[in-house]
C-alpha cells in the first residue's frame, strides 16, 4: 500500500528532500514514552525496592481434613445442588489426602456476570485453600467458574511435577488475594524496556513467566515494534522482587523502576514520546540543505497524518485466499497477529459465519477497524486543506478550538473527575474483563472561523482542526467539509445513518474527535554525525547508560583491575544474563528474531565516513514520528521502501 492511497500526498516546505535510511538499527528510533505530568519514562534501575512485607501464605494443610458442611449448604443456596455436590466430592477427595493439585472443577455455565462475582467472592471469603477464575464455556459467549487447590502457596504440599503443557490447563490469576498488605498500593508499576517487541508481546512473555493472565497487566498506550522503547506498565497484586528475578531471563525485554500505586494505567493515560531518531546514510546535493530542512522541521512542524500501518502478512493473506486451508494458514501466523488468529479459529468452528468471526476479534481491535476509516477521511481532507488553502493562514471555515470557552470547559472537566472518580481499587471482577475501553472523547467547544475571528487574529494555522467522522462532531463550512462526504459517498458509506444493526462496525456510533491538522514537534533538537562502522548505535538507550554504571562499578569495585581499562572481551557487561554492549545486544535480538542483519553489505570501503541526522522531540500521543521524518526526506516512511535503500 502506497502513502497517496490513504490520504498521504502532501508536504509544508518545498525544500527538497534528501536520502537517508529510517530504523536501520532498532536503536535507531528510541521511544520514551511522555506522562501525563511530562515527565519522560526512563529505565534507570533493574533493582527491585524493599518491600517491607510479603503476603502471609495460607496454610492450607490447616484448613483441611475438617467438615466444610456449613459452608457446602450456603453454596448449594448460591450455586444450586449440582454445583454443591461437586464442590462437596472435591473437598472429600482433598481430604482424602488424594493429589489433586492438578485437578479443578467447573461449575454450571453462567451468563450472569453478578452470579459468578458472587461465586468468586464466596470462595474468597469461605474456602480461601480454593482458588477460582472464569473460562469459557462449551457454547459461544457462555462462561463458567473453574474452582481449584491454591497450590500457587507456600504449603507444603508440592508442585506436581508434571509439565503445564502436559495438563491441559491455563494459568491461574491470583488477582482475588485477600492477604495483600495494607499499607501497599494494589499495583506494582514499573518501567518496560524492550527491543524488537511490540507491547502486547513482551507483556505476554511476562505474563507467563509471572503465572498471571495478560489482563491483568494495564499500560498508556503500545509502542513501536521496531524500536527500542520504555514505558510504564502496572501489574495487579505482584511483588517487585519476583519482577525483577525475571531479568536474568528475559531476551530483549527488562524491567525496572518499581514502585507501588493505587490505581492501575489505562489507555490513553500519557502525554506523547519523546523520540530519538537516527538517519543513516544521509546524502544531499549540499549539507546546507539537509540543515535547512531539519529547522524548518522544528519552525514549521509537519502535516499531522495518521501513518502506514505494517502489512507483514500479505504472504499469508494470499496463501489462505488461494487454498483456504485454514489450519495451515494457522500455522503460518505469527503469534502477534491475535485478529487474524481469531477469525480463522472461528470460522473453523462455525463455517461461513463471517460476521461471528467479526466479533471473534478482541474489542479494542474491533475498534481499530473504524478508526481506520477514520483517519483514511481525515488524511485526504488534509491534503485537500493544504492543497487548496496552504499552511500559513486561517481561512473562513475552518474549525478550531473555541479559546474562549476551552479554558472554563478545561476546568469543569477535572472538577468532574474529582466527583465520578470510580474506586479502582475494587477489582474483585478484574478477572472478566478481556480489555481496557479508551476514555470516552471530550466534548470540548469547537467553533467555526467567521469573518469577525479572521479581523481579529484571534486563532493561527497552528488552531486549525479536522474532525475525524462520528456522531458529534461538526465539519468545516468551506469546501473541505465536503471531501469527508464525497469520499464516504464513493465507498457505500453514509456518515449520518446507520446501515447495519451491528454497531461496533459502524461510523455513526462512533462519537467522532478533533485532530489539529499541522503539529510542531515540542523540545526538538538535531545534529550532523558521522561514522564509518554501521554496526555502532549512534544513540545511547537508557539500557547503554545502565551498562555504563556496571562498567563503572566493575572498575571500582575490582582491585585487581586499579585504572585500567577492562579488557576488550569484557566490555559486554553482563546484567541479569543478558549482554549489554549495543553491537553483542542487538545481533543476538536479530538472531532470536530470525532476522539477517540489514546493514547493507554492498561493496565499497568499509571504513569510509558516512553522515547520519539524530532528531530528538516530543509529540502528543497518537501523532506519528514518521511523519515528522517524511517532511524531511520528501520519500515514503514504509518499511519496504526504506528496506530497499540498504541494497
Amino acid at each position: 500500500m502506497d502513502e497517496s492511497d490513504v490520504g498521504i500526498s502532501c508536504y509544508i516546505s518545498n525544500l527538497p528532500g534528501f536520502r537517508g535510511i529510517l530504523k536501520q538499527r532498532y536503536s535507531d528510533f528510541i521511544v520514551n514514552e511522555v506522562d501525563l505530568d511530562e515527565n519522560v519514562v526512563h529505565l534507570t534501575s533493574l533493582e527491585a525496592p524493599k518491600e517491607c512485607s510479603e503476603n502471609k501464605a495460607v496454610n492450607i494443610s490447616d484448613q483441611l481434613n475438617r467438615s466444610y458442611a456449613t459452608e457446602i449448604e450456603s453454596f448449594r443456596s448460591l450455586a444450586g445442588h449440582s454445583d454443591a455436590d461437586k464442590l462437596k466430592a472435591f473437598i472429600d477427595e482433598l481430604n482424602s489426602g488424594a493429589d489433586v493439585s492438578d485437578e479443578s472443577i467447573v461449575l454450571s455455565p453462567s451468563s450472569d456476570k453478578s452470579h459468578r462475582t458472587a461465586i468468586h467472592n464466596f470462595f474468597k471469603e469461605r474456602l480461601k485453600f480454593l482458588v477460582t477464575d472464569t473460562i469459557d464455556g462449551v457454547e459461544d459467549q457462555s462462561k463458567c467458574v473453574r474452582v481449584r487447590l491454591n497450590n500457587d502457596r507456600n504449603n507444603g504440599r508440592g508442585r506436581s511435577s508434571r509439565k503445564r503443557k502436559d495438563r491441559d490447563d491455563k494459568r491461574y490469576d491470583s488477582r482475588g488475594s485477600d492477604s495483600w498488605p495494607g499499607h501497599l498500593g494494589k499495583f506494582l508499576r514499573f518501567h518496560l524496556f524492550k527491543e524488537n517487541k511490540d507491547t502486547q508481546e513482551a507483556l505476554n512473555v511476562i505474563a507467563k513467566m509471572l503465572g498471571v493472565q495478560l489482563r491483568s497487566f494495564g499500560f498508556a498506550g503500545t509502542k513501536d515494534k521496531r524500536a527500542v522503547s520504555t514505558q510504564r506498565v502496572t501489574v495487579f497484586k505482584q511483588q517487585a522482587s519476583k519482577l525483577a528475578a525475571l531479568n536474568k531471563r528475559l531476551i530483549g525485554i527488562k524491567v525496572g523502576d518499581f514502585c507501588h500505586v493505587k490505581e492501575g494505567l489505562l489507555l490513553g493515560q500519557l502525554y506523547g514520546n519523546r523520540f530519538t531518531i537516527t538517519l543513516r546514510g544521509v546524502s544531499a546535493e549540499s549539507e546546507d540543505i539537509i540543515k535547512a530542512s531539519a529547522v524548518a522541521l522544528g519552525k514549521h512542524g509537519f502535516i499531522n497524518y495518521f501513518g502506514l500501518q505494517k502489512n507483514a502478512i500479505s504472504t499469508v493473506r494470499e496463501y489462505y485466499k488461494e487454498s483456504g486451508d485454514i489450519d495451515g494458514t494457522l500455522r503460518q501466523l505469527p503469534r502477534y497477529l491475535v485478529a487474524e488468529k481469531a477469525i480463522l479459529q472461528c470460522l473453523k468452528r462455525s463455517p461461513g459465519n463471517y460476521l461471528q468471526a467479526l466479533k471473534a476479534i478482541p474489542r479494542t481491535l474491533r475498534m481499530m477497524y473504524v478508526h481506520s476509516y477514520q483517519s483514511y477521511l481525515w488524511n485526504h481532507a488534509a491534503s485537500m486543506r493544504v492543497q487548496k488553502h496552504g499552511f500559513d493562514q486561517v481561512v473562513l471555515g475552518d474549525l478550531v478550538y473555541s479559546k474562549e470557552e476551552y479554558k472554563v470547559k478545561e476546568s469543569f472537566v477535572a472538577e468532574c473527575e474529582d466527583v465520578n472518580d470510580n474506586n479502582m481499587d475494587d477489582y474483585s471482577n478484574l478477572d472478566e474483563i478481556s480489555e481496557t475501553d479508551l476514555p470516552e472523547e471530550r466534548n470540548i467547544p469547537v467553533k467555526v472561523i467567521n469573518e469577525e475571528d479572521l479581523k481579529s487574529g484571534t486563532y493561527t494555522i497552528d488552531d486549525v482542526l479536522l474532525p475525524l467522522p462520528g456522531s458529534k462532531v461538526i465539519y468545516p463550512s468551506n469546501d473541505i467539509g465536503e471531501v469527508y462526504r464525497d469520499l464516504a459517498q464513493k465507498d457505500g458509506i453514509s456518515l449520518t445513518e446507520t446501515a447495519h444493526k451491528i454497531k461496533e462496525f459502524s461510523i455513526t456510533n462512533m462519537t467522532g474527535a478533533y485532530r489539529r491538522v499541522f503539529q510542531k514537534p515540542k523540545d526538538f533538537e538535531w545534529e550532523l554525525l558521522s561514522y564509518t562502522d554501521g554496526t555502532i548505535p549512534l544513540a545511547e538507550t537508557d539500557f547503554d547508560v545502565i551498562a555504563k554504571s556496571v562498567k563503572s562499578k566493575v572498575r571500582e569495585e575490582d582491585p585487581t583491575n586499579g585504572s585500567k581499562e577492562l579488557p576488550a572481551d569484557s566490555s559486554a557487561i553482563s546484567v541479569g544474563g543478558d549482554m549489554l554492549s549495543g553491537k553483542v545486544r542487538e545481533e543476538k535480538i536479530n538472531n532470536e528474531a530470525g532476522m539477517q542483519s540489514e546493514i547493507s553489505q554492498s561493496g565499497g570501503n568499509a571504513e569510509e565516513s558516512q553522515m547520519a541526522l539524530k532528531l530528538s522531540f516530543t509529540l502528543p500521543a497518537s501523532c506519528y514520528a514518521t511523519m515528522a521524518v517524511r517532511e524531511l526526506l520528501k520519500t515514503s516512511t514504509s518499511v519496504a521502501f526504506h528496506k530497499s535503500l540498504n541494497d
